[in-house]
This record gives C-alpha cells, sequence and structure tokens, in this order.
C-alpha cells in the first residue's frame, strides 16, 4: 500500500544580502577576505527563483539594517502553524530579534520568548519531521530551550549533539568572538536535514556516538553524507518540499542518492553565501 506524506516548506520567509559582510565571525567558516555582497545578492535571487520553480511560496522582506547575518532568517525563529518560538542569539545577531519578531507579529504569528540567558537558534539548530524535532544543542542552544520550544509546539525531542571545532592539540575551541562553543555543525542544520517526513539524511561524522544511535533509532530511512561532502559542500543544508529539493551543486553523492529515492533535485550555485556558515536552508525560514 503506498503512503503519502504531507508536502514540506510550502511558504518561507526570506530577507536579502544587503548587509550581509564578516566583521564578527562568529563561526567558523568566516574568513578575512572581503565579502562581495553583490555575488551575495545574486546567489540569494537564484535561491528565490530555485524555491519558487519547485512550488514554493517566498515572502520576502527587507534585511535588518547593518545586521551583517540578517539574510540567515532560518535563525530568527521556529514556526508551526501560527506560533513561532523566538530565537536567542549570539551578541552580534541581536538587533535581528526584535526585527524578527516585528516582523512575524505583523503576518500574525503568536510569538513566544525564551528566557533572556537561554541560547535559541530557532529553526537553524531545530527541525521538525512528522511528530518529532530534531534539535541541536551546546554550541547555538541550550537543551532547556529546546525542550521548551518541543513543548510549546507539540513535538517530541530528539535531542542530538554535534561534534565540536577542535585546535592543534585536539581540544575543543572556543568561538573568540562569541564567546560560545564552536564547531563546524554549530547549527544542526549543517549535519542533519529532513527530505520527507519517512526520509532524512545526516553525516554521521558530524555527530557523537550518542546522537548518531539516536538518529539511527529513529523510524525512518537514512541517507548517509560524507564528512567532505557536508562540510565543503553544506550538503545538509538544503530545503525539500517532499518531491523537489534545493540543495547544494558541491555533493554529486548525496544528490545521486537524493535523486535515487524519485526526488527532483534543484542545484543553484551558491558560493558567497556559503563563506557566513550559511547556505540554502539558512537563508529561508518555513511558515508553512
Amino acid at each position: 500500500m503506498l503512503q503519502y506524506f504531507p508536502m514540506l516548506n510550502q511558504k518561507v520567509l526570506m530577507s536579502g544580502a544587503d548587509f550581509f559582510a564578516n566583521g564578527a565571525a562568529i563561526n567558523p567558516y568566516y574568513g578575512d577576505e572581503k565579502i562581495d555582497v553583490e555575488r551575495a545578492t545574486r546567489e540569494h535571487t537564484a535561491i528565490r527563483a530555485a524555491f519558487e520553480s519547485a512550488g514554493i511560496e517566498v515572502v520576502q522582506v527587507p534585511p535588518p539594517a547593518d545586521s551583517q547575518d540578517g539574510v540567515y532568517t532560518a535563525n530568527w525563529a521556529l514556526v508551526r502553524g501560527r506560533m513561532a518560538v523566538m530565537s536567542r542569539l549570539p551578541d552580534a545577531r541581536k538587533a535581528e530579534e526584535p526585527y524578527a519578531e516585528q516582523v512575524l507579529r505583523e503576518m500574525g504569528f503568536q510569538t513566544v520568548t525564551v528566557p533572556e540567558d537561554w541560547h535559541f537558534s530557532g529553526q537553524g539548530d531545530s527541525l521538525p519531521c512528522g511528530r518529532f524535532l530534531l534539535a541541536g544543542s551546546g554550541y547555538r542552544s541550550d537543551p532547556r530551550a529546546q525542550q521548551f520550544a518541543a513543548e510549546t509546539l507539540g513535538l517530541e525531542l530528539v535531542q542530538l549533539r554535534a561534534v565540536p571545532e577542535l585546535d592543534a592539540d585536539g581540544r575543543p575551541m572556543t568561538n573568540p568572538v562569541s564567546g560560545w562553543a564552536d564547531s563546524f555543525f554549530y547549527d544542526i542544520d549543517l549535519a542533519i536535514s529532513v527530505l520527507r517526513e519517512d526520509l532524512i539524511a545526516y553525516c554521521p561524522a558530524a555527530f557523537d556516538p550518542e546522537s548518531r544511535a539516536r538518529i539511527e533509532a529513529l523510524p525512518m530511512d537514512k541517507i548517509a553524507v560524507s564528512y567532505a561532502e557536508a562540510t565543503n559542500g553544506l550538503a545538509c543544508n538544503l530545503v525539500s518540499t517532499g518531491e523537489t529539493v534545493v540543495m547544494s551543486d558541491r555533493a554529486p553523492e548525496f544528490r545521486a542518492e537524493v535523486e535515487k529515492r524519485g526526488l527532483r533535485v534543484i542545484a543553484p550555485e551558491v558560493r558567497e553565501l556559503a563563506r557566513g556558515g550559511g547556505y540554502i536552508r539558512c537563508v529561508s525560514l518555513t511558515l508553512d
């Protein structure tokens, strides 16, 4: 008997790359070379076109003024139904918080905030998959914030932890700008993705052993993504409707596995936006 699953990501919120910069290197992907804002803007436009080609409705708002990471709307909140659990971001992104709340309230969402001393990275670190919430902790989100979000939105929490970034001596690193622990998978959407409610993809090498076991125990099919494609190609940072996947053009092995499952792939070229540690999933906040 055939199973039918609801469509995913039918409506997303995007802003723009107008103020994209690298003045505050709050994750390991940032470098010193000046950001090419025009190229980043072209890439952002190409991602939007890919979404629309996939049948996704895009709501676009201006980016918050002078916010270097304001293009990454996935970190603004976690939305389900008409409720939005708002994020608590690093100091370099604090100006985005009131702006994001105003935008979502004007769109008719009920907003809920976690306590000020909790870290919470919104959808970037919290991916709904059916009844589950696949959630990261230890870098941009506190476990208690993830539990709060799951309970508020009526989801079953699957708490995960990615491996840390290590220094030359093999010790976990602290980001010098944010003062928070750091990882190449600082947000969980760099390590795991939802293709359909019955199909996820993840990078086994991105997770600690306990988290890998939790993922493997989930009642759904799984595609393993290589560490190289997850880091160099940001392969897991994708948006799927359940029929079409907008994903990296630098992950040929993963793409082949996605297409084997009967999913259509659109792969825009994205290079400049990736220099901020964000990609296709990061620039879009799911509203429906």
